[in-house]
């Protein structure tokens, strides 16, 4: 295994996440890339772990003024991903020490570029992205929203701890309509899926939905509600973890319109 900086020969590996068997992922468009473009000018960095030339591996991190949390002199981890999928692209390459790896060459990187620590997000439950995997590199917890935890690793003395950006407002709901506020920042594939599937689904009824879109990778629009990646249906926030289907989420909006 080796890790290396992401380059144009892996591009289209990294913008569907590993996973570009996965018909799933292509439901969430373009958005990713868009994303990529745009963080690139603002410092995102991105290593990949490689096994006989392919991907098996990532982790992405940005300057934490760019991310969800507030702090200086940081990077924020937006995710660690090692391909887990049996039978399926490169396959399963997890407790292999790919994601010990990823992490030490990230937080190695991250000190050559000045930063006094490294800052990294997780949940309590035994899935993706979990708070006790990095707890188990040396990562403390400092702040938490719901089940999200804000853990981080400081490399100096006088490093600042950070804390989430929380959110500041909800949407609120047209009259006589059903509403669907959909929250997309881009970053992650599974998050714009759930924002591609709501607007096919609310494009169905027609007149009797107000679809409103919401891109929090312009700055100003996150910190304007505190709010990364969400949907909500006439107010109401529904659950985006794991993605809910089309079929879940157009339910969701019909049981609604029945009301109107």
């Amino acid at each position: 295994m080796v890790i290396i900086d992401l380059n144009e020969q892996y591009e289209g590996d990294y913008v569907v996440c590993l996973e570009d068997w996965s018909d799933e992922i292509k439901e969430g468009g373009n958005h990713k890339e868009i994303w990529f473009r745009r963080m690139k000018e603002k410092g995102l960095r991105v290593k990949l772990a490689l096994i006989d030339g392919r991907a098996v591996g990532m982790i992405q991190y940005v300057p934490i003024e760019h991310a969800f949390a507030e702090g200086r002199d940081l990077y924020f981890i937006h995710c660690i991903w090692v391909h887990g999928h049996k039978n399926k692209g490169v396959g399963d390459h997890r407790k292999k020490g790919i994601g010990t790896a990823l992490l030490a060459a990230a937080e190695d990187d991250a000190r050559t570029l000045g930063a006094q620590g490294m800052v990294a997000w997780g949940v309590s439950l035994p899935v993706f992205m979990r708070a006790s995997w990095f707890r188990k590199h040396g990562y403390r917890k400092v702040d938490k929203n719901s089940i999200a935890q804000l853990l981080w690793k400081p490399f100096t003395e006088g490093a600042v701890a950070p804390k989430w950006i929380r959110e500041k407002k909800k949407p609120e709901s047209t009259p006589g309509k059903v509403t669907v506020s959909s929250f997309k920042n881009g970053w992650c594939p599974a998050m714009n899926m759930v924002f591609e599937r709501a607007k096919r689904a609310a494009a169905e009824f027609g007149e009797a939905v107000d679809f409103k879109a919401v891109d929090t990778s312009d700055r100003a629009a996150f910190l304007e509600w505190g709010i990364a990646d969400a949907l909500f249906i006439d107010g109401k926030a529904v659950r985006t973890g794991p993605p809910p289907s089309y079929d879940k989420i157009r339910k969701k909006i019909a049981r609604r319109a029945r009301k109107i």
